[in-house]
């Protein structure tokens, strides 16, 4: 809370920050405390460790970056330059917290969680800011497609089963930041940027769709697994059934 604090008033003694921003920027910092100390009680950790620690750093500039676009959608202005810096240094320092889980052995499910979700919210906060030029199609298509997907996993649980590790998932999900923090530059002619977002949205349709037909194959395959292996009731225990063939 502090360092965000800290981020948000740099902000504000340097470029200047409106309310909208200030709001933006306190609900974030009250959202992150909430859920990430919600999320380490349930892990049983008793501290965030140095991995998390970078990512928490990262995450308050992400929390800059919210401000400032909250900024822009009251006025229609805002820094470019600050923002896109806060942008890419946040999205740069997104491979150095792995790194520092992996050198020190403290690579945990919640760190994952935690530095992906940044990424998400980051490629959400930038969506919005290029709304206003490319369209709004880019929020729900790019920026909201992940939380989409998380939407629909309360209603199909075999949504939320484990995936597999790809490199490819990860490299285009950094397409998307790339392309996001670009657009967000205004560097690029508003008709190529468009059709490199339309690019972009289709490798991310590619990247969620294979993963989606993966769990599905999964979940049809635990439920064959289930029908084909009856239970046999013995007085009050049922104990797995094991026909000929069939490994114990």
């Amino acid at each position: 809370m502090l360092l965000q604090t800290a981020v948000l008033g740099g902000l504000a003694a340097g470029v200047g920050l409106g309310t909208p921003g200030w709001l933006a920027g306190i609900t974030f910092a009250v959202a992150t405390w909430a859920l990430l100390s919600s999320a380490l009680l349930r892990s049983g950790a008793t501290s965030l460790g140095p991995a998390n620690a970078v990512t928490l750093t990262r995450c308050t500039l992400v929390g800059g970056v919210t401000a400032l676009v909250a900024d822009s959608v009251a006025t229609r202005a805002a820094p470019v330059v600050v923002l896109v810096t806060l942008a890419v240094v946040a999205w740069l320092m997104d491979g150095i917290d792995g790194q520092v889980a992996r050198r020190t052995g403290t690579t945990t499910k919640l760190g994952g969680r935690f530095d992906g979700e940044v990424d998400s919210i980051l490629a959400l906060v930038l969506s919005v800011y290029v709304a206003h030029t490319l369209g709004l199609w880019v929020i729900g298509a790019i920026g909201a497609y992940r939380y989409l997907y998380l939407a629909a996993g309360w209603g199909l649980p075999w949504l939320r089963g484990d995936l597999p590790r790809r490199q490819s998932r990860s490299a285009i999900a950094a397409v998307q930041g790339i392309v996001l923090i670009v657009a967000a530059a205004g560097v690029v002619p508003g008709s190529v940027m468009t059709t490199i977002a339309a690019v972009s949205l289709a490798l991310l349709t590619f990247s969620f769709g294979r993963d989606i037909v993966t769990l599905y194959r999964a979940h049809r395959v635990s439920r064959r697994h289930t029908a084909e292996t009856p239970a046999v009731r013995t007085g009050t225990v049922a104990e797995p059934y094991v026909g000929v063939g069939q490994e114990s």
